[in-house]
This record gives structure tokens, sequence and C-alpha cells, in this order.
């Protein structure tokens, strides 16, 4: 195939031959050279767009590493605050303890208990099977209050019954028979053998007489409960007290009874006045100690 041209300067005209070798060359690597070209420049805009993404995206995960290390540096200042919270809770509890530690020696030492029973300088003996466990290499604050607060219910639980031994022991003390039935008087007649004072025969006397004035109070020496109230043959108007732990009193020859049956009396308490009723030569109080159902010699009481 021919490709002719006209030249406008001197109107000539020129042929080329497309099936030539050398013009088949000659278009060939033109089209290669614009070829070559197109594909380097795809290249180039192709890099720098893969670039530009590959710089956007390091943009936003920095960002993301900046955001997660404030949060984590405000997490770590909100947990040492809670731990500082918790480390100063923990002091004041551990300063209680000691103070309930104190009370407890204290209480202990003035109730004369056995300081075994009631140990207050360390806590109670326990035991169990051993077991295996991993030892602590940071403090945990957790542990240490679960501690503080298994000590404190030892604690509880030791007052609790030095509480109860106290109660105990103060009841068992306010219970007993001790003093005189009569705030003022002397002993007319003791305890045992003695002349009757109407007949003259040898009886043996089984209280103690208070000889007052008619109408004086005439007192409980111990907590209790009435248990008899009224008259009886040889005592007149008598008042009888359980006390409880085999003990009982009785108040006899009185002019008044001020107490009835089932009534709880207090130490000090007035259960009636003095008279001369029944086998009686002039005022006092009958006063008798019943311990286990025998009478025995109300000095020993009197005294104490």
């Amino acid at each position: 195939m021919n490709v002719i041209f006209l030249s406008r300067r001197d109107g000539r005209a020129r042929q080329l031959n497309l099936s030539h070798p050398l013009t088949l060359s000659l278009a060939g690597g033109l089209a290669l050279a614009l070829l070559g070209s197109a594909f380097a420049v795809g290249l180039h805009l192709g890099r720098g767009a893969h670039a530009q993404m590959l710089l956007g995206d390091t943009t936003r995960l920095g960002g993301l590493i900046t955001e997660q290390k404030q949060q984590i540096a405000e997490l770590r200042q909100q947990l040492q605050l809670r731990a500082d919270a918790m480390a100063m809770r923990l002091g004041e509890m551990n300063a209680h303890v000691i103070r309930i530690d104190a009370l407890g020696k204290r209480l202990t030492e003035m109730a004369d208990i056995d300081s075994h029973e009631f140990n207050f300088d360390r806590d109670p003996p326990t035991g169990g099977p051993e077991g295996e466990g991993v030892s602590a290499q940071i403090p945990d604050l957790s542990a240490q209050l679960s501690q503080l607060a298994q000590r404190v219910d030892q604690r509880e639980s030791q007052l609790s019954a030095l509480e109860n031994v106290i109660l105990a022991r103060e009841l068992k003390a306010e219970i007993h028979p001790e003093g005189r039935p009569v705030a003022s008087g002397f002993i007319s007649s003791y305890f045992g053998e003695r002349a009757d004072p109407f007949d003259g025969r040898e009886t043996f006397h089984k209280g103690v007489d208070f000889a007052g004035t008619l109408g004086s109070p005439v007192m409980a020496v111990a907590a209790g409960v009435v248990t008899w109230v009224g008259e009886r043959s040889g005592f007149g108007k008598l008042v009888e007290i359980n006390h409880g732990d085999g003990y009982l009193t009785r108040y006899a020859h009185n002019a008044r009874t001020l107490v009835s049956v089932g009534q709880t009396v207090k130490r000090g308490e007035t259960v009636a006045l003095m008279g001369s009723t029944g086998h009686s030569t002039g005022p006092h109080v009958h006063f008798e100690v019943v311990r286990n159902g025998r009478q025995v010699d109300p000095l020993s009481f009197i005294g104490r």
C-alpha cells in the first residue's frame, strides 16, 4: 500500500510505501514508544495514589494510638486514686482493729480471765490441709481487705464471748446473797443452838435475827424472783426469794409485805417493812439463807 503526499511549496507529489520493511519498523517503534510512555505515566500515578493511601492510614493509626495512650493514662490515674483511697481505708481499719485489741485485752485483764482463752495479741489458732499457693509479688489490696475483714469478724466473736462471760459473772454476783437485809439495827440472835425465848428449851435457830425499828425497810440481799408472800406458821408475814444457782432467802416477822409472788427484785430493793408477826418478841427480821434445800449460816454471806 502506498500513501501519496502533495507538497504545497512546489506542488510535487511524494508517495510512501507502507509495506516497505523500513516503514513498518518505524511505525512499530513509534507505537511501542507511545505504549511505554503511557505505562510509565500510569505506574507513576498509581504509586503516588498508593503512597497517599498509606500515609493517610498511618496518620489515622497514629491518632488512634495517641487516643488509646491518653485513655490508658486516665485509667491508670483513676486506678491509682482508687488504690490510694483503699490503702487509706485499710490503714483506718487497721487502726480500729488495734484499738479493739487494746480494749479486749484490757477487759480480759479487768475481768481476770485467762489470757490464753481470750488472747487479743494474736489471731485464734487455725489449721487445715496444706495446699498449693502462689506467692504474691505485688501487694493485693483486695486480699488485704479480705484478711482484715476476717480479723474483724474474729475480734467480734471474741468480744461477744467475752461479753457473755462478763455478763454471766455479773449475773452470778448479782444473784449471790451478800450483805445485810436491814440498813440499820443489830444482830439479836445468831445461827445455831440457842434457848427458845418463849419456853427456854434448847432449839436450833436456822437464821440470824436483826433487831430494829418497827416499820423500817427490809431489803433483798440479792436479785431473784419472789416465790412466797404471806403468812407461814412461826414466821408470821414471810417473803421468800429464789435467787437461782441453788440459793433461797427468807425474810420473816414482817409488819407488811411490799412484793408479790412472781415479781423480780434487785439487790437492795425493799421487799417488806420490819414487824413482830408470828413467833416473835419484838420488832426484828428473821433472815435465812437456804442453799440446795438446807439452811446455812447467813453470817458467811453477811460478812462478805
